[in-house]
C-alpha cells in the first residue's frame, strides 16, 4: 500500500469529552455540561417502546438534566420522546457530570501533545469550546483567558510539527443560548456564531489551516439537544436548526475563502451507509431514501450548495417550511467546502418492513442486525469493508478530498500492575480499517487526505458518558465516576500506531 506522501495521520478528540476544566479560565456552561454519565444518573426514567433486550443498554445512555417549574428531572439524550412538554436544561446540584473533568486535558495538554508527537502525529483533530471564547454566546468581547489557552495548545502542536485540525462547533454550544431561545432553532444564534468564528479565525489565522464547521451535523436526527441546543420534540424546530447551522457554516466558509486564502474548510458528516436487508426492490429503495434523508441532504447542501428536491418534497409532506430568507440560497451556493470530513464506525441495514427483524442496541441509533459482521462490547457492528464502500460512495457523489476524522473501537481496557495495557483487539480493528482505506486509495482511486482515529487518548463517551468505553492509544487512569490518578499510560496500540505512521501505512504488523 502506498499512501500519499502528505497523508495526514493523527488522532481526534472533542473539547467537551477530553478537556474538563469546565468552570476554569472564564469558561461558561455548554449544553454538554448538562449531560450525565449513563447508569450513574440519580433520575429514573420510563423508556416506552424499547425492546426488553435493549432496556439495560439504554439505561446506560446519557441523560439531559432539566428544571420544570419547581421540579427537576432527566431525559434520555437519544430519545426525544422522554423530553418534558416544558422544561429548561440545566446543571443540577448533586448530579455527577463527567465532562467537568473528562480526561483533564485542560491541565495535561502539553503532556498529551508530547505523547502524540512520540507517535509521529502529523495532525491533531480537536475542537474549540465555544464557551471558553464567549461564555454565554452573547458577550460583545471574547474571553482572553480562553483565547490564550488555545494559543498555547496550538503552539504546543506546532512545536512538534503537528497540524491542528479544528472543529468550530462539536456538541458544546453555550447553554445560555439553549435556555434562552432553543439554540440553533432561533436565527439569532447565527449572529452569535458568526461573531465567535470571526474572532477565532483572526486570532489563529497563522496557526490553524484546517477547519471543520459543525461536527456530525446530521446527528440532529438523533441528538438534537447535544448537536444544536434544541430541547424540544417538535420536528419543525429540528429542521429549522439544521438549516440555520448550514447557512451559518456556509457563511463561515465564505469568510474564510475571502479573507484567509490559506484556510482549508471542511464539513463533517456522520457516515454510516445502509445496505438493503434483501435484494427485494423495496428494501433497496428504503436504503436509498433513508440515507438521503439522514445523510446525503446535509452533504448536498454543504458540498453542492443547494437544497435538494428529495428533502424539500419530504418536508412538504410533513407540513414543514424551512425559514429561507433573502440571500440564504446564494450564500449556500458560494459557501461550499473544500473537503468532506466524516466519522465512520459502522454500516447499517434498511428494510421496507423492519417489523420483527432483530435490531442492534448500539450507538445513538439502532440498526437491523447484519449476521455477517462481528460486534464490539457495546454492540457496534464492525465492518472494515464498509469503510471502503463508504469512501467510494462519498467520493463518487462529491469528488472532493475525504478526511476520515473519526473511526475507532470502544472497549474495556485493563491497566496491568506494571503500567502496560494490552489491546490487540484495537490493533486488529484499526489494521483492517487502514487496509480498507489503502484499498480505496490504491485500487479505487479515492482521494483520501487523512485519518484521525477517534479518541487518540481515552475520553468520555459521547453516547454514554463513560470513561470505561475506551478508544485511545493512551490510557487515562480514571473510572466512570471520575475516580483515579489521571496518569497517562501507553497502550500496545500506541507503539503499533507509531510504526504505522513511520512507514506511512506500509507496516501494519
Amino acid at each position: 500500500m502506498i499512501f500519499p506522501k502528505n497523508f495526514l495521520w493523527g488522532g481526534a478528540t472533542a473539547a467537551n469529552q477530553v478537556e474538563g476544566g469546565y468552570n476554569e479560565g472564564g469558561k461558561g456552561l455548554s449544553v454538554s455540561d448538562t449531560l450525565t454519565c449513563g447508569g450513574l444518573s440519580s433520575y429514573p426514567i420510563d423508556l416506552p417502546g424499547i425492546p426488553p433486550e435493549h432496556l439495560e443498554y439504554m439505561k446506560k445512555m446519557r441523560f439531559i438534566t432539566y428544571r420544570d417549574g419547581g421540579k427537576t428531572g432527566g431525559a434520555l439524550m437519544v430519545k426525544r420522546e422522554t423530553l418534558p412538554d416544558r422544561g429548561i436544561p440545566d446543571v443540577l446540584e448533586g448530579e455527577y457530570y463527567p465532562g467537568n473533568v473528562a480526561s483533564d486535558h485542560y491541565h495535561h495538554y502539553k503532556e498529551d501533545i508530547a505523547l502524540f508527537a512520540e507517535m509521529n502525529f502529523k495532525c491533531y483533530r480537536m475542537s474549540i469550546a465555544w464557551t471558553r471564547i464567549f461564555p454565554t454566546g452573547e458577550e460583545e468581547t471574547p474571553n482572553e483567558a480562553g483565547l490564550a489557552f488555545y494559543d498555547s495548545l496550538f503552539d504546543e502542536c506546532l512545536k512538534y510539527g503537528i497540524e491542528p485540525v479544528v472543529t468550530l462547533s462539536h456538541y458544546e454550544m453555550p447553554l445560555h443560548l439553549a435556555q434562552k431561545w432553543n439554540g440553533w432553532a432561533d436565527r439569532r444564534t447565527m449572529a452569535c456564531f458568526e461573531k465567535y468564528v470571526s474572532v477565532v479565525f483572526e486570532r489563529y489565522k497563522d496557526k490553524v489551516k484546517y477547519w471543520l464547521t459543525f461536527n456530525e451535523i446530521n446527528s440532529m436526527v438523533h441528538i438534537a439537544y447535544a448537536n444544536a441546543g434544541v430541547f424540544s420534540k417538535d420536528p419543525a424546530l429540528l429542521e429549522t436548526a439544521s438549516y440555520h447551522q448550514m447557512v451559518a457554516g456556509a457563511k463561515a466558509v465564505k469568510l474564510a475563502h475571502e479573507k484567509y486564502p490559506r484556510f482549508q474548510m471542511g464539513c463533517m458528516i456522520s457516515y454510516s451507509p445502509p445496505y438493503p436487508n434483501t435484494c427485494k426492490p423495496e428494501d433497496g429503495l428504503a436504503a436509498v431514501r433513508s440515507f438521503d434523508q439522514s445523510t446525503n441532504y446535509y452533504g448536498d447542501v454543504m458540498v453542492r450548495g443547494y437544497l435538494p428536491e428529495y428533502k424539500l418534497k419530504v418536508l412538504e409532506h410533513q407540513g414543514i417550511t424551512l425559514p429561507v430568507r433573502e440571500g440564504d440560497l446564494e450564500l449556500l451556493k458560494v459557501g461550499v467546502v473544500d473537503f468532506v470530513a466524516i466519522s465512520y464506525y459502522q454500516t447499517s441495514i434498511m428494510a421496507a418492513s423492519p417489523d420483527g427483524l432483530k435490531t442492534t442496541e448500539a450507538n445513538l441509533t439502532r440498526s437491523i442486525v447484519n449476521p455477517y459482521l462481528e460486534k464490539s462490547e457495546w454492540g457496534w457492528q464492525i465492518d472494515p469493508v464498509g469503510l471502503r464502500f463508504a469512501l467510494n460512495t462519498l467520493y463518487d457523489r462529491y469528488h472532493k478530498p475525504i478526511f476520515i476524522v473519526e473511526n475507532g473501537l470502544g472497549a474495556k481496557d485493563i491497566l496491568e500492575p506494571d503500567g502496560t495495557v494490552h489491546d490487540p483487539y484495537r490493533i486488529d480493528y484499526l489494521k483492517k480499517h487502514i487496509q480498507a482505506i489503502g484499498d480505496a486509495i490504491e485500487l479505487d482511486g479515492v482521494n483520501v487526505m487523512g485519518y484521525t482515529p477517534w479518541g487518540c487518548i481515552d475520553l468520555i463517551s459521547c453516547s454514554t458518558g463513560q470513561m470505561s468505553k475506551r478508544y485511545g492509544f493512551i490510557y487515562v487512569d480514571a473510572d466512570d465516576a471520575g475516580h483515579g490518578t489521571y496518569r497517562r499510560f501507553r497502550k500496545d496500540s500506541f507503539y503499533w500506531y507509531k510504526k504505522v505512521i513511520e512507514s506511512n501505512g506500509a507496516n501494519l504488523e
